[in-house]
């Protein structure tokens, strides 16, 4: 039983302003997992006075000292990595082997880059007699989501850290575990007090008192869109910066000359990944009309092949995080079945054999059409939703009709006639033939996706200002 109690509050462990507690729920049984305090305005303004104060020393320090402060993160992350991993499994369900080899992998990444692209950071430059400088943005707040915790933690806090910024992380009360390891590995390897602060709460109470406090200069924010929304009009009184991190509709484009069979089968496993928990999965696959037989047959027995059970076994899908997502999930399933899709596999209830845990049966719908619910609610589950088009012309027309714009797929041995589709897909990341994710590729989304760029070096610029300075050099 974990009992995480106290934030992390200028450099230290702290007790909230006002006692009140969450018990936190393992997904895989349902079971009290642990307990943490929910926060209030006070421990906020606590941690804001820390992260401002620590501002006025670590916003002025050298790239060398950064360097090294990142190389201690880095360590420290590394050493608690099965920690890490162990959490992640217990707080939001996922498998023992994706929490390995991908949770905890992809949030030391973060910082592996991060130390990458600040060795090789040049933010000043001349134009005539001015000088173009780039400035840590000050204090920044942090609203983290449970579906990817430690990667969007670290996505945030390696780019942060390393322009010289202060901060104040919310992380998910969902999955609050691995957040809570994370804050041990950053008070270790010697983080200077103030400079990173951690309080649990709700988005209501702290994510809020966040997102307007006059004492945050920017607010970066992973979640749904609607709660982005919010976030915004929180902000807005203060005119602070604030980059968005939203939902998503992803579509995958299986152009008639791709391998149908294999084009199907992947795209149906790449959406089962995490349970289908994941803002950029290819959740819509748009497949030629005329061989929506040949794609159901292969999504069905692809379906087949995934096993569901408890993420402390060797299995493709743990539960999904909470009994909200379930019943939202199911809602979707139900609606869709209602609307006149065809369910080609899985639907309501649990998996055969789990009657006890948050799983979710993974499910195919096909003949559906974009005007549907589950073509265009993010359902944020293994759910994936097949769509027929007649020509590449409306199968890019499809694609650009939802109000998301996060992610989209194509698949076609063709290379150049992929190019040309992407070019052409109003998202901000497009797969080609199902490429493998870089962590250096700017993350981030148009339209109702988001605002601004997460990963590798275009992160850095979201945690900066820019400065000229006129008459710097005579003219």
């Amino acid at each position: 039983m974990r009992n995480y109690l106290d934030f992390y509050i200028d450099g230290t462990w702290v007790a909230p302003a006002q006692p009140r507690s969450l018990e936190v729920i393992n997904p895989a049984t349902e079971d009290v997992a642990g307990t943490i305090s929910m926060g209030s305005a006070q421990d906020v303004d606590r941690a804001v006075a820390a992260a401002r104060r620590a501002f006025e020393s670590f916003g002025r320090t050298s790239r060398a000292e950064r360097l090294e402060l990142l190389d201690c993160v880095l360590a420290e992350l590394v050493a608690r990595k099965d920690d890490l991993a162990a959490a992640i499994t217990e707080e939001m369900g996922a498998p023992a082997g994706l929490a390995s080899a991908a949770h905890v992998p992809f949030g030391i990444g973060h910082f592996q880059i991060a130390r990458q692209v600040l060795a090789g950071l040049q933010p000043d430059r001349a134009i005539g007699s001015t000088l173009i400088t780039a400035e840590p943005i000050g204090v920044v707040g942090m609203i983290t989501p449970w579906n990817w915790p430690l990667n969007q933690i670290a996505c945030k806090v390696a780019p942060a850290l390393a322009v010289g910024c202060t901060m104040v992380l919310k992380p998910s009360e969902v999955a609050p575990f691995s957040a809570q390891v994370f804050a041990e590995a950053i008070h270790a390897a010697g983080v200077p007090a103030g400079v990173f602060n951690m309080v649990n709460g709700d988005g209501p109470s702290v994510g809020a008192a966040i997102s307007s406090h006059p004492g945050v200069d920017m607010v970066s924010f992973t979640g749904s869109t609607r709660a982005g929304v919010q976030v915004a009009c929180d902000a807005a009184p203060t005119v602070k910066r604030v980059h968005q991190e939203l939902g998503g509709k992803s579509a995958n484009i299986i152009l008639p000359d791709a391998d149908l069979a294999d084009a199907v089968a992947r795209g149906v496993e790449a959406m089962m990944i995490n349970s289908g928990q994941s803002c950029n999965a290819p959740s819509r696959m748009l497949v030629p009309i005329s061989r929506m037989d040949e794609a159901k047959s292969v999504a069905a027995a692809t379906i087949a092949r995934q096993v569901v059970g408890s993420p402390t076994e060797a299995v493709a899908l743990g539960p999904v995080v909470s009994q909200v997502q379930w019943d939202r999930i199911h809602a979707l399933i139900t609606q869709g079945i209602a609307e006149g899709a065809t369910l080609v596999a899985g639907g309501t209830g649990r998996p055969e054999g789990l009657d006890r845990g948050y799983y979710v049966r993974p499910t195919v719908f096909a003949d559906v059409t974009n005007e549907m619910t589950i073509a265009r609610e993010e359902i944020f589950g293994p759910v994936v939703v097949l769509i027929g088009y007649s020509n590449v012309e409306e199968a890019v027309k499809i694609a650009n009709d939802s109000v998301y714009g996060l992610a989209a797929y194509v698949q076609s041995p063709d290379l150049e006639q992929a190019r040309a589709i992407a070019s052409r897909l109003r998202a901000g990341q497009v797969l080609i033939n199902y490429a493998a994710l870089d962590l250096n590729a700017p993350f981030g989304g148009y339209k109702q996706s988001g605002n601004g760029r997460e990963w590798g070096e275009h992160a850095f610029h979201e945690f900066m200002e820019a400065k000229a300075v006129l008459g710097f050099a005579p003219a």
